[in-house]
Order: C-alpha cells, then structure tokens, then sequence
C-alpha cells in the first residue's frame, strides 16, 4: 500500500471518483503496454522477509514500534501485527552472485535487527507460523497502531458483518471463530519478487502457476497453529479464511475470496488479472490524493497508477501481478507469495533459487502449459500441496501421476539448473542452493516434517503440547542462528525450552481441552461410568451450545453412597447432584493465580470457560509436578507481568 495515507471512503461520492482513477489506470497501462514503454532487456529479483518477535519467554513480543524506531532504516516496516515486521531487500538484477548476494544482505538486516532486539530481552524467529502464539495474542490490541491496518479490518469486518470463521482438517481439526483479522497475523512468509518482460508475461505468469505446487512442497514450514497439527502449510488455509468477507448461505450464487490461486489460465496481459480484481473485489482503501495517469502519460511522464497498486495490494493472489517503477523506468513482475519463512536464511535463498531457476528454466517446446495441463490440475496440486508436501501425488504435463519426490529430482531440479545457467548465476552458487533443495527432498525432511517429528518425539514422552511447542520456538531460534539448512538439524529437546515459567505461565498453557462433558439431563449412571471408563475425577456439564451450567465430580457420586442415599441408576440425573454455578477461569488466567483460588476454595478443578463456553478445564493433578521452586517462579513472573501491565497501561493513557 506504499507510505501514502489511506482513508475509508463514507461518502459514495468520493469512491466513485477512486474508482473513476482505477479505470484510467489500466486503460494508461494498456496503452504503455501496446507502445512498449517497458523495461524488458533486464530482469531483476527482490525479496521480503516477514519475521515475528518473541520474547524471552518464547511467546510473542509486541514490541515492533519502538524496535522500529530505534532502527531507522526504511529496509524494515511494519506489518499485520505489532510482534511481526518485514525486512525489504533492494532488488538485484538475475545474474553473477545476485543469490549469495540476497543471502548475505538478509543476514546483515537480520543480524542488525537481533541486536536491536536483544537489547529487549528479545529473540526473532523465522517461520511460517509461530509456534506458541496462542488466542490470547489475536486480540486488536496487538494490530499495528497505524490507520491502514485500523482501516482494513473495520472495512473488512463490515463487509463480513459476522464472525470469521475458520476450519482447517488435519492430524488434527482446528474449528473456531474470531472477531477480527488478527488470524492474519500469524502468517510470516518470505515472498520473492521476479521481474520479467511484458511480452513473455503470460506464459511466465502461467508456468509460475503450473509449479506452484511443486515448489510448495519443498518448502512447508507451517504445519501447527493454536497447537493444532494442521496441513503442511497452513498458511495457505489460514490466510484465505482470515480475510474471507464471503457469507455463507444456501443460494448457487458463486463467490470468490479475496485471497485465491485463481480460476483460469491467463490468455491475453496482465491487465486481464487487474481487471478481474476490479470487477469482482469492493474498494477497501483510498487515499486522497490521485494522480490523473492519463495525463502524466500523455505528458511523457511515467504515471505510479498509485490507484490500481493500492487496489491489488488488497487482493492476495498467491502469484501476485505488479507494476513498479525502476530508475524512472516502468517494469512488470510476479510476487511469490506462497513460500513460508525459514527455516533458515539459506533454506529461504535455496526456496528462492529454485523458483527464479524454473521460472528462467521455462520449456519452450511449442506448446503452451496450457495446452499440456488443465487450470483445474495446477490448482489442485497447489492445495494437495499444502496439505501433504512431499507426500503430494502430481498430476503433471500430459496428464501424468508422478510423486512429488520424484518430479522435483528427476524433472523440475534439472530445469532449475538449466534456467539459473541460463541467467549466468555463478555454477557454486546454483549447486549449493539447489544442493540445499536436493538433500531435503531426499531425506524427506522440510520445515514442517522437522516441527512435526519433533512434537511427536517429545510428546510421545509424555510432554504436554503446550511445552513441545515452547521448545521447537526455541529449537528453531537456536538453529537458524547456527546456519545449518534445516534437513540437517537434530530433532528438539525438551530442555531447550529452559525454565518451566515458559511452558505454565497461563491456564492455556496447561489445561487439558479434550474433555468429556455430560448435560443435565443425562443419566447420573451414564456420567458415572464415563468417569470409571476414561478415569477422570471431573466432568463438566454443558448446555447444547457449549454453555458451561456445572459441574460433576467423583467425590459427590460416592458422597450419594456413604451416606446411603443409594442412586437410582434408571432415574437420577446429572442436574441432580452436579455442582451449580462451579468457580472458573479464563485461558489467560495465570497459572498462579489458578492454583492459587484453588487452595483458597479448596476445590480440585477449575473448568475454563471463554465468553460462557467451556473451553477446558484444570485439575490438581496439573499442579502435582510443580516443585516450590517453580511455584515461587511463577509467583516472581507474576509480579513482574504485573508491573509491566501496569507501566503499559500509563504508556497508552500518555499516548
């Protein structure tokens, strides 16, 4: 959206005047198109590397403004969230050393950027989704304090007028609601920029389409959210369904999300993509003042088409169209927008490699991909993809099935080599990024496989998932400081996570959430059983919403007994004999603090309840391998959170 200040527009008039603009603007570019004003003799790359910031904890660290301000260098800026930001490389031109030259300027921007952090008692990671970044972190609060990011998500919110609504099926389900766009905030990728010439761009544009899914699988790093394990990249879920204003409804009607692979191939220019948004996509976004492109052009000027940049940067093609200007020079590319951050930088750079080699590499055989492989395939292997990575089955040019690991070694590396060659990459560099992809597909062992083996080890061991996504955050920050590509990384360690206030500080950290819950009107008998069967204490009692109205324990069925008022197993109820109105915390309760109205009530459990619904619950037996000494931590970190929400509250009252 560039540095120009953006506005929403209340009055019909004024977006109709955007608008009016936005139609110029592609009518001014047909024209430059079709007059061959630009630049095609050179082709450059360039790349954004989006990052979020932890704390010392490992969790997310909301400290991107002032971490920004102490920079003061416009290679980095804000992003969605205020524990997310973005470093923008300058761009290169396609040859010589311009990839270990990419490399080595992410490292000094990177290198830079710890030390700025550091000095917060703060780490950066790299990876498509942190972790342990929890509900609790989406709250607006957390947006980036800048009206762009305000505008969005209430023009976003009023266009959706309900609650997003997100599904994602993997090993595991993930089934929620939320309020805001803050789900987008959990999204850091690395998106590569490839510029090319107008002439070749539809068949570029189409190719790039055609090995979306390929080069998808070699690169999954986003395998878990909320602790759920999810698809090999869930990003590419997560982002569709965090900016989703389509309602659902029983009609035909067909509608389209403003986050898409798209539908067809492309036939005739890129105006055909920017059209396509313009026509099916409301305006979110303005700004006030325009320039008349029509008239720069006709001037001799270079026109920005300020109006048609800002529209498509609301509408997220994961082969995104561009115009740009360089030296005054107009220029067209296509932003990657699919690939994950991390593991590591050379990991990134080799993700990078291998896109820019087969895209350099296209075949040029006569036919067309379009006339080799139907829309429909590409599309299909770019969600099949993300969902299994290198377990993908491909369908391919001329209708082939091939597996994933064979079609990337036997045919796409080849190509890529072909293409980097091509562009007068240096051969060291070409065969030590490339090498970088060819070994991971070899062992099998992406970004993702290594997140998910390591969860599995440790929670095989008995590990709650909250302290398993602790140590992989801080397995991954250690690794990527190290340099090593990740199918060379040892599996984490659960010591890696250090203290154990970084794994129980909150009730979300700690509470089991696959419960077994009875109603009130159910059988005493029935939750009795259930409670023998799956050897639990307590059952909460909820409404057919999901409304928590009590609680049932063990100690009240064998009061029933000892005091011989025997149960009538044919007739008693749940309601009968289950606690009313049970106390409960929030997820975001400290974990001290439970324990701590626990003794003062001497109760056992704690359900969890989040806006009335039962969303877990705490038992003693969670507390039963705390030691005094991590008791007396989480009482010493409660404090000290205690303190820090007290000197932000006087900061935003400052403000």
């Amino acid at each position: 959206m560039g540095l120009k200040p953006v506005i929403l527009y209340s009055d019909p008039k004024h977006l109709n005047e955007f608008v009016y603009v936005l139609i110029n603007d592609i009518k001014t570019l047909e024209q430059m198109l079709e007059s061959g004003k630009f630049e095609g003799d050179v082709q450059r790359v360039g790349a954004e590397q989006e990052l979020c910031l932890l704390s010392n904890s490992w969790r997310p660290a909301t400290i991107a403004m002032e971490v920004l301000e102490e920079l003061d260098d416009p290679h980095f800026s804000t992003e969605h969230s205020q524990y997310n930001m973005e470093i923008n490389l300058d761009p290169l031109v396609f040859n010589a050393d311009c990839l270990s030259a990419m490399e080595k300027n992410l490292h000094g921007y990177l290198s830079h950027l710890r030390g700025v952090v550091a000095k917060r008692d703060g780490h950066i990671i790299l990876v498509g989704i942190l972790p342990t970044i929890r509900r609790s972190d989406l709250h607006l609060e957390n947006l980036t304090p800048l009206p762009r990011y305000q505008m969005l998500n209430e023009t976003l919110n009023r266009m959706k007028s309900g609650p997003y609504e997100f599904r994602i099926e993997g090993i595991d389900e993930l089934m929620t609601r939320h309020n805001s766009i803050m789900f987008e905030g959990c999204n850091t990728s690395f998106q590569v920029h490839y510029q090319l010439s107008p002439s070749s761009f539809v068949e570029d544009y189409n190719w790039a389409q055609a090995i979306a899914g390929p080069v998808l699988a070699t690169a999954t790093n986003s395998p878990m959210l909320l602790g759920k394990r999810l698809w090999q990249e869930t990003r590419i879920a997560l982002f569709q369904q965090s900016v989703d204003t389509r309602r659902s409804s029983y009609d035909l009607r067909e509608k389209n999300s403003r986050v898409s692979f798209g539908n067809r191939w492309l036939t005739k220019s890129i105006t055909e993509l920017f059209k396509e948004e313009i026509a099916r996509f409301r305006v979110l976004i303005g700004t006030e003042s325009m320039e008349d492109s029509v008239e720069v052009y006709k001037s001799g000027g270079t026109p920005r088409l300020q109006a048609l940049q800002m529209h498509n940067g609301t509408v997220y093609h994961w082969n995104r169209a561009c115009y740009g200007i360089t030296d005054g020079k107009p220029h067209i590319r296509i932003e990657n927008r699919y690939l994950p951050a991390g593991p590591t930088v050379v990991d990134e750079t080799a993700n990078a490699a291998f896109w820019l080699g087969l895209m350099n590499g296209r075949p040029d055989a006569g036919a067309t991909v379009a006339d080799l492989m139907e829309f429909g395939e590409a599309k299909r292997n770019f969600f099949s993809a993300a969902r299994s990575g290198l377990d993908t089955q491909f369908r391919w040019l001329n209708n082939k099935t091939v597996p994933a690991d064979q079609l990337i070694l036997k045919e796409l590396l080849p190509l890529a080599k072909e293409g980097l060659a091509r562009a007068g990459i240096l051969k060291e560099d070409a065969d030590r990024y490339l090498g970088v992809i060819e070994e991971r597909v070899r062992s099998r062992m992406t970004g993702s496989r290594w997140i998910l083996k390591s969860c599995e080890k440790m929670c095989t061991d008995g590990l709650a998932n909250y302290e398993a996504c602790v140590a992989i955050t801080a397995g991954i920050v250690g690794r990527q400081e190290s340099g090593k590509p990740v199918h060379q990384w040892k599996f984490v360690d659960i010591n890696e996570a250090g203290d154990w206030i970084n794994r129980f500080w909150k009730v979300e950290h700690i509470m089991v959430t696959d419960l077994f819950t009875v109603q009130e009107t159910d059988l005493a008998y029935f939750a009795s059983n259930v409670m023998t069967w799956k050897h639990i204490r307590y059952v909460p009692v909820e409404d057919e919403k999901g409304k928590l109205v009590g609680l049932l324990s063990s100690r009240a069925l064998l009061a029933l007994h000892s005091n011989g008022a025997h149960l009538d197993t044919k007739t008693a109820l749940v309601g009968d004999i289950m606690i009313k109105n049970p106390l409960t915390v929030s997820p975001g309760t400290l974990t001290i603090d439970a324990l701590t109205t626990m003794r003062k009530h001497r109760v056992g459990c704690l359900p969890v309840t989040s806006n009335g619904n039962l969303v877990g619950i705490v038992t003693e037996t969670d507390f039963m391998n705390f030691s005094e000494l991590t008791i007396a931590k989480l009482v010493e970190e409660s404090a000290t959170h205690a303190k820090l929400e007290k000197e932000n509250g006087r900061k935003r009252k400052s403000k």
